[in-house]
Formats: C-alpha cells, sequence, structure tokens
C-alpha cells in the first residue's frame, strides 16, 4: 500500500445520486475519487498534525454500481495493486430495492489467533467481510450500522497498550486509559487497519453512533459519575480528544450533502480559503467542549430514509440531562427532534439506540425502580444507595431515565396505532451495548408490531461467569423481582415479552425486508481447519416478523 494513504478509504453516507468517500492521509494533499467516468477532489484539514479528506461524489445514476479508485495527488492509492480483494464499488440506492442492513456494537481490536480467539473470541466483522467477498453484490446490505463501542478507550487492545507503555508508562490502571488525540488516532487506526475490514469499509457504506466505550465506561450515567470523573487529572482532555476524534473518525461520514453544509465545523473546512490546509483542532475541540457541557449545544443523532423504510439513529450518551429531579436520556431539543421523525407512512421504522429501548421486562422494573430510588424519593440516604448500585451493576438504560422512555414509548405507540399517519408493518428498536443478543416484543394489539432486536458484542464475550448472571437476571431473578418493584413506580405505556431469550455469541445482524416481513438474522464466525485469520460465517439464529395481517391470516388457515 502506498504510504500516502494512512486509513481508508472508507465509504461512508450514500444515496440515490451522492457519495462520500473518507480518508486520512500522511501528508497534506488533494484527494481524487474516480468513478463512472468522472472525477471529485478534496483539500485536506488537519487534527494535531492529522490529515483528513472527505470526497463529495455527485451526480450518479440512482440503482447504479461503479468500480472506483482514490488517488493522492495524482497517484492511485486504492484499491492496492494485486488485492485479493474484489474492486470496491460505490452503490447507490435504488427506492425500489428492498432494503437490507447489517448492524451490531461492541467490537474490541485484538489480532485473529488462537490466544486472541481465547479471550476475545471470533471477529465476526472479519468473517461477515470475508463472506462478502463470494457473495453476489446484488444480496449486499446497503448500509453496515455500528451502533457504539467502536474503540475502547478504557480498555485498550495489547496492541495499544503497548504503545502507550513505550510512549509514556504505565505504573497504575488510569495509565492504561486513553488520554489524547494522538492516542485516539492510534486505537481507530488498529480497528479499520486489517486487509478485509479495510477492504468491507471501502465498499460497504457505514453509519456510526458512539456508546460509553468510544469515552469510558458508563458514560454520562449519572451527574454523581460525571462530577466524580472530571476530577481525573487527564479528564478534560480524553472527553475533548474523543468526541472531537469521534467527529473526525465517525460522524463527519454520517451527515447527508444538506447535513453537512448545515454543520460549523464543515463550514469552516469549506470556508477555509488557503494558503494550505486548514489546522482545524481549535475549532472542532471548542464545539465538543461546549457539547458536553451542554447538550443541546450540538447534535450527534442523524435519521435516513430507504425507500419505504426509516432509519432514526439515536444519540443516547451525550444527549443526556443529569441534573437529579430533571434526568432524560434525551435533551429538550433532541427529544423534539426524535418526536418531529418519528412518524408513520413507511413500511417500517426502525430506531437506532445504542442501548436497548426495552430490555427484559424484569430488569426494566429494576432500573426503573432504582432510578427513582436514587433520585430522592424515599430519602437521601436510600438515594445514595441507589446510585451506588447504578454505578456498581451499569443501570443506567433507558429504563434508568423513566420520563424520557415513557415519552418515547408513547410515540412508538402512536406510530404503531395510526395516530403518526399510516401504521408501519413495524416499529423496531436496533440495539447493542448489553454483550448478549435478544428480541423482545410488545404484547398489545396494535397495528404494528413493535420490537426490540439487540446485536451484541461483535467481538468481546462476556466471561462464562458473568453470562450466567446476566441469563438469570434476564429471566428468573429479573422477573419476579421486578414484578414487584414495579408496584412503586408509574407502569410504562405497554407491556412486552421475549420473543428469543437471550444469547452469548460474538455476532453481526443483519436485517432485509421481503415479501413475507421483516427478516433477521445472526451471524458468528467460526475457525475451520484451523485458520484462525479467515473464519468463516455460520447463521445463529433468524426469524421472519410477519405484519399483523399475515398472522391473522395465517392463524385463520391454521
Amino acid at each position: 500500500m502506498d504510504s500516502s494513504l494512512v486509513l481508508g478509504p472508507m465509504l461512508r453516507y450514500v444515496d440515490e445520486t451522492t457519495a462520500s468517500v473518507w480518508v486520512e492521509t500522511r501528508d497534506t494533499a488533494r484527494v481524487r475519487v474516480s468513478t463512472a467516468g468522472r472525477e471529485w477532489e478534496a483539500g485536506t484539514f488537519s487534527v494535531h498534525g492529522h490529515h483528513y479528506a472527505l470526497v463529495e461524489v455527485e451526480g450518479l445514476e440512482p440503482g447504479s454500481s461503479s468500480p472506483y479508485t482514490v488517488a493522492i495527488d495524482g497517484q492511485q492509492v486504492w484499491p492496492e495493486e494485486g488485492s485479493p480483494f474484489p474492486t470496491p464499488i460505490i452503490r447507490t440506492l435504488d427506492p425500489e430495492r428492498p432494503f437490507r442492513l447489517a448492524y451490531g456494537s461492541c467490537r474490541t481490536s485484538e489480532v485473529n489467533d488462537l490466544a486472541a480467539h481465547k479471550t476475545h473470541g471470533v471477529d465476526s466483522l472479519l468473517a461477515f467481510a470475508l463472506n462478502l467477498v463470494a457473495r453476489d453484490e446484488a444480496v449486499r446490505p446497503d448500509l453496515i450500522a455500528f451502533l457504539g463501542d467502536q474503540v475502547y478507550a478504557d480498555i485498550p487492545s495489547d496492541e495499544m497498550l503497548q504503545l502507550i507503555q513505550d510512549d509514556r508508562g504505565i505504573d497504575t490502571k488510569l495509565d492504561a486509559e486513553l488520554r489524547n488525540y494522538e492516542e485516539y488516532t492510534q486505537i481507530y487506526r488498529f480497528a479499520w487497519s486489517g486487509p478485509a475490514i479495510r477492504w468491507l469499509l471501502s465498499t460497504l457504506p457505514s453509519a456510526m453512533i458512539f456508546d460509553d466505550h468510544d469515552i469510558r465506561d458508563d458514560w454520562n450515567s449519572s451527574l454523581l459519575w460525571k462530577r466524580k470523573v472530571a476530577t481525573i487529572p487527564w479528564w478534560r482532555d480524553r472527553i475533548v480528544s474523543g468526541l472531537a476524534s469521534y467527529w473526525v473518525y465517525q460522524h463527519l461520514g454520517n451527515l447527508s450533502p444538506s447535513e453537512r453544509a448545515a454543520d460549523e465545523i464543515w463550514q469552516a473546512i469549506k470556508s477555509h480559503q488557503g494558503p494550505g490546509e486548514l489546522e482545524l483542532s481549535s475549532i472542532v475541540e471548542a464545539v465538543v467542549e461546549e457539547a458536553d457541557r451542554n447538550p443541546e449545544r450540538y447534535r450527534w443523532s442523524f435519521c435516513r430514509d430507504f425507500g419505504d423504510t426509516r432509519l432514526i439513529v439515536l444519540d443516547s450518551r451525550a444527549a443526556r440531562v443529569l441534573q437529579p429531579g430533571q434526568r432524560s436520556m434525551l435533551d429538550r431539543k433532541e427529544l423534539q427532534w426524535l418526536d418531529e421523525r418519528i412518524q408513520g407512512d413507511r413500511r417500517h421504522l426502525l430506531v437506532a439506540t445504542s442501548l436497548p429501548f426495552l430490555l427484559p421486562r424484569g430488569l426494566h422494573h429494576i432500573e426503573d425502580w432504582n432510578a427513582v430510588l436514587a433520585d430522592g424519593r424515599w430519602g437521601e440516604r436510600l438515594a445514595a444507595v441507589g446510585e451506588w448500585v447504578r454505578q456498581a451493576i451499569d443501570l443506567e438504560h433507558w429504563a434508568a431515565f423513566p420520563e424520557s422512555f415513557r415519552a418515547v414509548a408513547t410515540m412508538a405507540t402512536e406510530v404503531a396505532t395510526g395516530q403518526r399517519g399510516a401504521a408501519p408493518e413495524t416499529v423496531t428498536f436496533l440495539s447493542g451495548d448489553v454483550h448478549f443478543s435478544y428480541i423482545e416484543e410488545v404484547d398489545q394489539p396494535m397495528q404494528s408490531r413493535v420490537l426490540q432486536a439487540v446485536c451484541s458484542p461483535i467481538r468481546n464475550p462476556l466471561r462464562p461467569a458473568l453470562r450466567w448472571v446476566a441469563a438469570l437476571m434476564s429471566t428468573r431473578v429479573a422477573g419476579p423481582l421486578g414484578g414487584v418493584l414495579a408496584r412503586f413506580v408509574p407502569q410504562p405505556p405497554f407491556h412486552w415479552s421475549t420473543l428469543k431469550k437471550p444469547w452469548f455469541d460474538n455476532n453481526l445482524a443483519s436485517l432485509e425486508v421481503t415479501e413475507e416481513g421483516l427478516k433477521l438474522r445472526w451471524d458468528t464466525g467460526v475457525v475451520s481447519g484451523g485458520n484462525h485469520a479467515a473464519p468463516q460465517l455460520k447463521e445463529v439464529t433468524s426469524i421472519t416478523i410477519a405484519p399483523r395481517a399475515a398472522e391473522a391470516t395465517n392463524a385463520h388457515s391454521r
């Protein structure tokens, strides 16, 4: 590979006629993307000595598939000469083509060998990439959505730990966490540099949202957590560097051309007149630091339409309001933004949020009750106990923000009952975070089926002892205990139950809109013949969610 290309190219936002191609380069440069007989160029901008470009490709044909190349300062750098992978393509959307999506969360960046597979399991994303090499282009996903924990800033890989040790040494547990922008650039490089992963990200459009480990475990779980972490001497550098690098490596590529044009950081890049490239560090850091103090300052959520399917990707970390008595998963502006977009008049409505919206019901009631306890309903002493429990066992999902949970549940109910336009076949929440996968479904008879489909982890399995605890708390213990505690808190606007019980494989989920309904499938990576570097893809489970009308017809025919 030409050394002028550090990372990428990554094919990010793609619609019917446009595409965004992101790269990191070694030096200040002009980056050119060529496809379908045309060329587009962009100059680089820099952050702390690292150079990036996002090339906006326009005027493509809807539903077209075109090979593309990337050149830096006139020298082609992608695809690599002699690459064993298929030529990367830009495949634009066709509104008439059934939508296909891959998604998952929680992926560590360890090597792919026997030792790492014993501790971290097989990388499902790698297995998915290698499987895609042999698949017909017509059945590839339109998008892959990474729903949090693309990198682990607080639990770096062995390779990253060695870099930290060589650079500044590791004497305490806190020393082993990322501290600055430079270290974030390295951890992204480890995550996305493997040859098959790099090829996958160059040919499959991607969307991303952060979760806690992109910054730190339990990020924004409570005001007390935020005040406590602020006492760490290097915390300001960590949160600013984490969010600034997130904007560069993940968020920028999420934006549509119109959203980019309205983004104040991108406006600074586009308005730069030279000479040379824009040094963006102070601009992006000022915005994200203010956004950390005031969640209404900047929106990380985004919304995409794919024909008759809408995908809403929600920020369930940075948008939180943590003030006791006012706690909310989404700030006022974010909730209003969601309210305007969670609408019917489409076949499927998908709401992607890194944290599961619907936990197994017993666990939901435990978190709901704990939130009320920690908020001081039964006195300050019990509130302190509730806060300790919340942080000790990660009780900080949607259920731990009861008012915003009920607000969003009401929105979903209104969509599913046809109060916000024609009811979709499904309202489906897609999530990760919890390191086990499951499916829940709302029981109430509504025109739409309302579901929660979790895929976690891609690669970071729970230890066997914790799997036992998670399974127990998701069924036998949490159910009865949650039922008792539910008597002390307001009831949710609907009831739900488990459609598929939790499983613990490393896996990546796929979703396909079919004539029969919404087809969901989870696949894992398996090693065959001792070849740890080239795992194969194996189905874990699958289910087709038929629309209500089809369910009734099938029941009648039986």
